[in-house]
C-alpha cells in the first residue's frame, strides 16, 4: 500500500509480500541483507517498534535441543530455575537423550590434565549423574503438583538420586498429572519406592510413564485413586519385574486381571496388602499365591468379594507366609478357615489376624490352630461365633502361641477365660481382652490349679463384667506378671488388685489403672511399697488418689520415667513433695485436669523440669497463662536440657505445655 511505502510497492509482484507477512500480524520486514539473528519491525501505535530479540521465542523444539546439549547438570540445573517452562523441558530430558558434545581432543586434555593432579575429571564428578537413589520426598495436600514434581526431578538427580517418593493428594484442581510423574520416570530411573494417595487427576497413563521409566521400582503403594486400572498394572508387571510389595486401596477400577500380571511376571513378590477393591476376587488372590509361594511372605486381605476358594489357596500355597491379616470378608465361611487349616502350607505361619469375618468360628480357628505350629500372635477382632468352646480347644492345640489379644467378642465369658490360661502353652507371654462384654465375674473361687509361670503382660480393656474375684484368681494364676493394664474397670476395689499386685513376684515395670474410678491411696502406697525398685511407668488417670500417692511415689520409685495422674485430687502440696525427693529419672508427667493445682506450684514444677521431656497441664483452669510465660523462660535456662519447648492456650480448653527433645 502507498500509506506503508510511498511511491509504490518496492516488490515487482504483489504476492511475493505476503511470504515476508505472518498471518493476523502486522509484521513488515524491510529488503535488506539478513543478519544472524534479525529481529522483526512491529507495527503498533501508529509507527513501527523493533523488538528485543528474545530466547523465548523459541519452540519448545529447540530449547530441548540446547539444554540437552549443554555441558553438565549443573547447567542444566541453573536453567531449570529460569521459568516454569524450562523447568518442564529439562525435566522431561531423559539420561539416554543428554548429548555428549565435547571433541576427542578436549577430553583427552581434561583426562591429562586430571591425572597431573592426581584428580578426577568433571565427568567423573558431572552432577546430572543420578546415583543410587537415597533420597526420599514428600508431597502432601496443596503441594501436590506437576512443577514440584518436575523440581524434584531435577533437583534429586544431581545430588544422588531419587528412591522414594511419597505423593498424598488433595481435591486441588492443580494436582498431580501425568505430567508430573513423567518427568519422574524421565529424571529418576533409580525410584524404588512410589506412594500415591488420593490422586484422582492420575490415570494409567501416569503409571505407565513410571513403569516405563522407573525399571527398579520395588514397592507400590496405589490407595484411593479411582482412574488407574488394570492396565497400568500390566504397564508395572512388564516393567518392574524387581516389584516386592504391592498395596491397594480403594482403587474401584482395579480387578483380576491386573493382578494375574504381577503374578506372572514378579516373581520376588513378598508382601500385597489389598483393600476395598469391589473387582477383585478369587482368581487374582489365587494367582498371587500360587505364583510367589515361596517368596510372598505378608498378605493382608480387607473387604473383598473373595469366598472360601482364596482362603484355600491361602492354606496350600502359604509356603512362606508368616503374616496374614483377614477382614471383612463377608463370603467366606467357616469351611473357608477350616479347609486353610487343613492345607498343611502354613507352617511358617506366624501372625494371624482376624477381624469382622463370620467364618471365625469355633471349629474354624482350632483348624487353623493345628495347621499352623508356629503360629506366635493370635488377634481376633468382632468374631461374633467364637465361644468359650472354640477358645480352649485353640489353648490345647496352639502350643506355640506367645500373644493373644482379642476385642469384642462378646460370646466369650469369664469361663473361656481361664480356660484358655489353664490349658494354654508354656510359651504364653501376653493376653489381652478389649470390650468383650460377655466376660463376667466368678461367682465362685477356682479349685487349686498350677499357674501360668509364663505370662508377662496382662491387659483388661473396657470389660465391666470383670471384677475383683477375677483379679483374685488372676493373681494366683500369673505370679510372675511384670506389664498390667486395667483399664475402664469400675467393678474393681481394691480388695481384688491388693491380691493381684501382692502376688507378682517379678517386680512390675508398667502398671496402668486409668479410669478404675474406685481405686484409692492403698493401691498406689502398695505398689510403691512392692514394686518400686522396679517401676517405670504408672498411670493412674481418673483413680481416686490423694497427695498422699504423691508423697509415696516420690519416696520409693526412683526408677520411674512416666507418671500420668490425670483427673485426680492432687494438690499443690503432692507437686511440693515429687519435687522435694526429685526422682531424676522422671521424664513424662502428665496432671491434666487437676483443677486443685494452681500457680503456687509453678516453683515445683520448675524444678521437675530439670529432667523432664513432656509435662501436660491440659484443663489445668486454676493454672494461669502468666504462669505458663514464667515456666517457658525458666525451663529455657538448663542448658543440658537440650530442648526445645511448645505451649499453646485456650480459654475453653484451659492451660497446656508439652516440651519434646531433639537430637
Amino acid at each position: 500500500s502507498d500509506d506503508f511505502c510511498p511511491g509504490g510497492s518496492i516488490y515487482p509482484n504483489l504476492k511475493e509480500s505476503s511470504l515476508f507477512l505472518y498471518p493476523n500480524q502486522d509484521v513488515y520486514f524491510p529488503p535488506c541483507k539478513r543478519y544472524r539473528i534479525s529481529a522483526p519491525f512491529v507495527f503498533a501505535g501508529g509507527k513501527f517498534e523493533q523488538k528485543k530479540p528474545s530466547i523465548e521465542a523459541l519452540p519448545d523444539e529447540c530449547l530441548f535441543e540446547i539444554f540437552r546439549r549443554l555441558p553438565g547438570g549443573q547447567e542444566r540445573s541453573t536453567c531449570a530455575c529460569v521459568s516454569k517452562r524450562w523447568l518442564t523441558l529439562v525435566s522431561n530430558i531423559r539420561r539416554d537423550e543428554i548429548s555428549d558434545n565435547k571433541t576427542p581432543q578436549a577430553s583427552d586434555l581434561e583426562h591429562e590434565n586430571a591425572n597431573k593432579k592426581g584428580g578426577v575429571s568433571s565427568e567423573d564428578v558431572d552432577s546430572d549423574v543420578e546415583g543410587d537413589g537415597y533420597l526420599s520426598r514428600s508431597l502432601d495436600g496443596k503441594k501436590a503438583t506437576d512443577i514440584r514434581l518436575a523440581s524434584i526431578a531435577v533437583g534429586t538427580a544431581s545430588h544422588g538420586g531419587l528412591g522414594k517418593l511419597f505423593i498424598r493428594g488433595s481435591k486441588s484442581r492443580h494436582g498431580v498429572t501425568t505430567v508430573g510423574l513423567r518427568a519422574i520416570s524421565r529424571r529418576c530411573p533409580s525410584l524404588r519406592v512410589l506412594s500415591l494417595w488420593n490422586l484422582s487427576s492420575v490415570g494409567d497413563e501416569g503409571l505407565c510413564e513410571i513403569a516405563n521409566g522407573c525399571h527398579q521400582l520395588e514397592k507400590l503403594d496405589l490407595c484411593h485413586c479411582p482412574s488407574i486400572t488394570d492396565k497400568s498394572l500390566l504397564a508395572v508387571a512388564k516393567g518392574c519385574p524387581n516389584l516386592t510389595d504391592l498395596t491397594i486401596e480403594g482403587c474401584a477400577n482395579i480387578g483380576n486381571e491386573g493382578l494375574q500380571a504381577i503374578a506372572r511376571s514378579c516373581p520376588n513378590l513378598k508382601s500385597v496388602s489389598i483393600k476395598d477393591c469391589p473387582l477383585v476376587g478369587d482368581q487374582g488372590v489365587a494367582s498371587l499365591l500360587s505364583s510367589a509361594s515361596y517368596s510372598l511372605t505378608k498378605v493382608k486381605l480387607q473387604a473383598l468379594n473373595i469366598t472360601d476358594v482364596s482362603l484355600a489357596v491361602i492354606g496350600h500355597y502359604g509356603k512362606a507366609v508368616t503374616d496374614l491379616s483377614l477382614t471383612s470378608l463377608p463370603n467366606v465361611s467357616e469351611k473357608g478357615f477350616w479347609v486353610m487349616g487343613n492345607g498343611h502350607g502354613l507352617q511358617k505361619l506366624k501372625s494371624f489376624t482376624v477381624t469382622s469375618c463370620r467364618g471365625a468360628t469355633d471349629s474354624g480357628l482350632e483348624a487353623v490352630g493345628k495347621g499352623c505350629p508356629n503360629l506366635k500372635q493370635l488377634c481376633l477382632s468382632k468374631c461374633p461365633f467364637l465361644s468359650d468352646k472354640g477358645l480352649s480347644s485353640l489353648a490345647k492345640v496352639a502350643g506355640s502361641l506367645e500373644c493373644l489379644q482379642l476385642e469384642e467378642c462378646h460370646r466369650i465369658s469369664q469361663f473361656g477365660f481361664f480356660c484358655f490360661l489353664i490349658n494354654c502353652g508354656a510359651k504364653l507371654k501376653v493376653i489381652s481382652f478389649a470390650n468383650c462384654l460377655g466376660i463376667k465375674d466368678l461367682n465362685s473361687g477356682l479349685p487349686p490349679l498350677s499357674p501360668c509361670e509364663s505370662l508377662r503382660s496382662l491387659s483388661i480393656h473396657n470389660c465391666p463384667g470383670f471384677g475383683d474375684a477375677s483379679l483374685f484368681a488372676l493373681g494366683k494364676l500369673c505370679p510372675q506378671l511384670q506389664h498390667v493394664e486395667l483399664c475402664g474397670l469400675h467393678g474393681i476395689t481394691d480388695a481384688g488388685v491388693l491380691p493381684l499386685l501382692e502376688s507378682c513376684e517379678a517386680g512390675l515395670l508398667k502398671v496402668n489403672l486409668s479410669g478404675c474410678v474406685n481405686l484409692s491411696d492403698k493401691v498406689v502406697q502398695t505398689i510403691s511399697n512392692l514394686h518400686g525398685w522396679t517401676l517405670e511407668l504408672l498411670n493412674l488417670d481418673g483413680c481416686k488418689i490423694s497427695d498422699a500417692s504423691l508423697v509415696a511415689i516420690a519416696e520409693n520409685c526412683q526408677l520411674l520415667t512416666d507418671l500420668d495422674i490425670s483427673k485426680c485430687t492432687i494438690t499443690d502440696s503432692g507437686i511440693a513433695a515429687l519435687a522435694h525427693f526429685n526422682p531424676v529419672n522422671l521424664q513424662i508427667l502428665s496432671v491434666s485436669g487437676c483443677s486443685m493445682v494452681s500457680d503456687k506450684s509453678l516453683p515445683s514444677l520448675g524444678k521437675l523440669g530439670e529432667t523432664l521431656l513432656g509435662l501436660n497441664l491440659q484443663q489445668c483452669k486454676a493454672i494461669s497463662s502468666r504462669a505458663v510465660e514464667l515456666l517457658t523462660e525458666q525451663l529455657w535456662r538448663f542448658p543440658s536440657s537440650g530442648m526445645i519447648c511448645y505451649y499453646f492456650l485456650s480459654l475453653k480448653m484451659g492451660v497446656g505445655f508439652f516440651m519434646a527433645e531433639f537430637p
